[in-house]
């Protein structure tokens, strides 16, 4: 085999072989061009997740549903709002509709008013005291008034007390209503005794009118401020101070199922 036969096989497979390396390079550029990338995997972030839900607070009564006494303004129920908000981490909204003075005939006509129902309806929790100034007569004790005068007291007062639940729940069958009963401011007086008596007696008839309606809860504090009565009075020796409305809040929630 001559010499030009041999270049011309030399030349023809190298022509060859460039052309097979072209189309190898060709061939890996298309698969790597139309190869998609990798796609990230989603990122999960584990956060608890709060329940937003808010929850509905309608405070109704007298003085100490106003917080009387407590100087920093909140009451048990804005002591207890805060000890709400803080075990369950939900947004609270309070509507305090209660009255310094007012008497279970004020209240029953007050739960009647169009706006004081339309407040009841959305409530998740409806908090009621009243009863004091029938029986103390705003603070004026029981001293000059005979065991009938009470009677007839009182017997008003269980009348005005059905009719209020009545109206609740007619307003509102599942909110929790939480009646918080009396203390006796008096119990270190002469007829201090005496008047726990009867304040023990008007508790307990308040707590069968409660009874007879669902979700309505009877709140005993008479036995919080037995022992040291003026360590939880404010100065007028009438109304809890702010120790005094925190026992009463503690109460409440220690009915509550968080």
């Amino acid at each position: 085999m001559n010499k030009n036969v041999i270049r011309s096989i030399t030349v023809i497979a190298v022509l060859f072989c460039l052309l097979w390396l072209i189309g190898l390079g060709w061939a890996a550029g298309e698969y790597y061009a139309g190869k998609p990338e990798k796609v990230p995997e989603p990122t999960t972030v584990n956060k608890k997740v709060e329940n937003k839900k808010g929850l509905t607070i309608v405070a109704l009564g007298d003085s100490l549903t106003r917080g009387t006494g407590d100087e920093s303004g909140k009451g048990y129920v804005g002591v207890l709002t805060d000890e709400i908000k803080e075990k369950t981490k939900r947004p609270v909204q309070l509507t305090n509709l209660g009255i310094n003075g007012q008497r279970s005939d004020q209240l029953r006509v007050q739960v009647q008013e169009k706006e004081v129902g339309r407040q009841i309806q959305k409530a998740d929790m409806v908090l009621v005291t009243i009863g004091g100034n029938d029986l103390f007569r705003g603070g004026q004790g029981l001293a000059d008034l005979k065991a009938e005068d009470i009677a007839a007291i009182e017997k008003k007062y269980l009348d005005n007390l059905n009719f209020i639940f009545e109206q609740i729940r007619k307003n509102n069958s599942e909110a929790n209503v939480f009646f918080i009963g009396l203390y006796n401011p008096f119990i270190e007086l002469d007829q201090g005794k005496e008047m726990s008596k009867v304040i023990r007696h008007w508790n307990y008839d308040s707590a069968e009118v409660s009874a007879v309606y669902p979700k309505i809860v009877f709140v005993p504090t008479f036995d919080l401020f037995e022992l040291k009565v003026n360590d939880y009075l404010y100065s007028d020796k009438f109304h809890p101070n702010s120790k005094g409305y925190r026992l009463i809040a503690e109460r409440v929630a220690s009915l509550l199922t968080w």
